[in-house]
């Protein structure tokens, strides 16, 4: 079976099994019978799109059907860039369906969620092999919508109604943004294919709108700043494993979306273009981890932290737009080879780190960590798999996202090598940015994870959590290793992107299977390398030895007391510290420039025996500032324009009559 077809199959198989979940929405069996077939489906399709990106990738599968517009059908075509972004989609897909077959399980409405689930990974998969416009706007609606009904599967609990309104505002938006973006590349001649699209020239004014269209449409798909607003609303409200694929998977369509139309069917851009990419991704990046710094909620903070991380990326394509209008071959496949990296390393931890959250929701019903603590006694494999998770995603070695993120910096230290002199001094400034929301990284997840899972119990929910089923730990731990795996072997990985870099760019990284000792050499040896199997050995060589000689030596001097509590006895665990007083020294030096925070202290006077208590303000101001004016702005004309509704019919005739004659006269000055 042709490996095209084979994918369009699968799809059909979790479209099919949308409808059967309807059918045996309130059977018991329902929830097994529907992850079970769509953790087979997603695994099908993974191995035929990895077969097909480590096999010969140079005669793409094209495939056309008899629907959508009569004259053109529905065009699908699987090539390299498809194939890695199939890998990514059911990758993500088999992990969700594996964890919700234990998760599921808790779910007191599960036929809200069974029937969309399947149909929103058919969404994704479909949008990543579209190749005609209509088709790819049709399923990126389908997708959408498809995540929005999961969003709104618990409408009834406090928020998510709020949250499921504002993502399909943002969502219509985007596809708004999308459509007009198509119209420019389709051009008079209304071909939407996109062979004809790729054959055409476009004009420099034509690819500047569909530059600025497709940051608009994608970017508020992936999460960029300031077009970000939905996701620390939506991904907190859908059900875990959901949010995992939303966070984990859903964005990077929407990174596929712009890879797709401004690297392949725009053609080369121009330098301009790259330095808008750059200043979009770097803000994003810095942005999102502060954001995510002065979280409580340790959903909204995973939210946070996937804007951070679409940053990031969208800052590796931005360099890869500027070394490739420069000629730089070899340094535009490092760029976007780390961005696609980092798409497949953040699918990883961020599905980990929402799986890891939704255990501990199973487990404790919190999600405020503030009322959380001590589960890595209660919890201990849990506990032990986020560890993992948040090792990663703080980009610490020998995991996947120190490579990805190290290949980042690799590619900023080649922009000396730009001629123009503005991203000489561009490019530098946003490395900096990355440096610093990598260091802020670390340390929100070192917040998140020594306030959730160390330290003693918080509230009684947190005191009786137990470990969550096997099929929820399984999921995680399979994640977990691949974290590992992409760390200790990423050249492996580098190779496999290698036919996405040729056919996007026309040039590769350098082989690295054939390196001594499994090493990476991203541009030459004497530049730098890494390996991070002997790093691997050396950690774990290092820190056995400080374990055995504490233990041997040290331990007759080791005493076990209570916490010191700054002379003051210690009664109760709120008194540790939270996540705000560790958010505290950052809160101090940022806050007030990117939140306006303030402290709010309530000290009683000597004598008095109320509680002191502080209270912290923290303001969004994109939100504040851009949507709030907004929406204000809607509900008045809409106030006004509803007059409209109650005029008399000659009133009417008379609005008929003025709307065709000023209609006319556009017409006329415009012709």
């Amino acid at each position: 079976m042709p490996p095209v077809v084979l994918q369009m199959a699968c799809i059909a198989g979790l479209l099919g099994l949308a409808v059967l979940a309807i059918i045996l929405s309130r059977s018991k069996a329902a929830t097994a019978v529907v992850y079970g077939a769509t953790l087979a489906l997603s695994a099908i399709a993974l191995t035929g799109a990895i077969r097909w990106l480590l096999g010969d990738t140079t005669k793409p599968g094209d495939l056309v059907l008899p629907i959508g517009l009569p004259w053109l059908g529905a065009h699908f075509r699987l090539d390299a860039l498809a194939g890695f972004f199939l890998v990514v989609v059911n990758l993500g897909g088999a992990a969700a369906s594996l964890y919700g077959l234990g998760y599921g399980r808790h779910d007191h409405a599960p036929y809200r969620v069974l029937p969309f689930f399947p149909a929103f990974l058919a969404g994704m998969n479909l949008v990543v092999l579209a190749d005609d416009a209509f088709s790819y706007l049709l399923c990126w609606e389908f997708m959408s919508l498809a995540s929005w009904a999961l969003v709104m599967a618990h409408h009834r609990e406090a928020g998510n109604a709020r949250a499921g309104y504002v993502y399909l505002v943002m969502a219509s938006f985007g596809t708004l943004a999308l459509l007009l973006a198509f119209g420019l590349l389709a051009g008079p001649a209304g071909d939407y294919g996109f062979a004809a699209i790729r054959a055409t020239q476009h004009t420099p004014y034509t690819a500047t709108l569909v530059l600025i269209l497709m940051l608009l449409g994608a970017g508020s798909k992936a999460g960029l700043v300031p077009l970000h607003v939905w996701l620390p609303l939506a991904h907190p409200a859908a059900p875990s494993h959901v949010s995992a694929l939303m966070s984990g998977v859903m964005t990077k369509v929407a990174i596929y979306g712009f890879i797709r139309v401004i690297f392949d069917l725009l053609g080369q851009p121009g330098w301009p273009a790259s330095a808008v990419v750059l200043f979009l991704g770097g803000i994003t990046a810095a942005m999102g981890i502060l954001y995510a710094m002065m979280e409580r909620d340790l959903k909204r903070l995973l939210a946070y932290s996937t804007i951070e991380n679409v940053g990031i990326i969208f800052t590796s394509l931005g360099l890869a737009m500027a070394f490739q209008a420069n000629g730089q071959k070899l340094a535009a496949a490092l760029a976007f080879t780390a961005a696609l990296f980092h798409v497949l390393n953040h699918s990883f931890f961020k599905s980990l780190l929402f799986f890891g959250a939704g255990a501990v929701l199973t487990a404790t019903g919190e999600r405020d960590m503030d009322r959380l603590g001590g589960l890595i006694h209660r919890m201990p494999l849990t506990s032990f798999v986020v560890l993992v998770g948040c090792v990663a995603i703080s980009a610490l070695p020998p995991f996947n996202g120190f490579v990805s993120e190290w290949l980042i910096f690799q590619a900023v230290l080649q922009s000396p090598e730009l001629p123009q002199w503005a991203l000489k001094i561009m490019v530098p400034a946003i490395g900096a940015l990355l440096a610093l929301a990598a260091a802020l990284a670390a340390a929100c997840f070192v917040k998140a994870y020594g306030v959730a899972f160390l330290g003693r119990p918080r509230s009684v929910a947190a005191e009786t959590a137990g470990e969550v089923d096997r099929f929820s730990l399984a999921a995680m731990f399979i994640l977990a290793a691949l974290c590992l795996l992409a760390g200790i072997l990423p050249g492996l990985v580098i190779d496999a992107l290698s036919p996405v870099a040729m056919q996007i760019l026309g040039s590769r990284m350098p082989i690295q299977v054939n390196e001594p000792w499994l090493s990476i050499v991203p541009i030459a040896e004497s530049r730098s390398s890494y390996n991070g199997l002997l790093v691997m050995v050396f950690i774990t060589i290092s820190a056995s030895l400080a374990v055995y000689f504490i233990h041997r030596f040290a331990s007759h001097a080791l005493r076990r007391g209570p916490a010191w509590g700054c002379g003051f006895s210690d009664p109760t665990p709120a008194a540790q510290y939270s996540g705000g007083s560790f958010a505290q020294p950052i809160r101090r030096v940022f806050g007030t420039l990117a939140f306006h925070a303030r402290d709010h202290v309530e000290m009683p006077a000597p004598g008095d025996i109320r509680p002191a208590r502080l209270r912290i303000e923290l303001h969004d101001l994109i939100w504040e500032g851009m949507y709030e004016p907004i929406a204000a702005a809607v509900g008045l004309s809409s106030e006004k324009l509803n007059r409209l509704q109650f005029l008399t019919i000659r009133r009417y005739l008379s609005l008929v009559f003025a709307t065709l004659v000023t209609l006319l006269l556009v017409l006329a000055i415009w012709s």
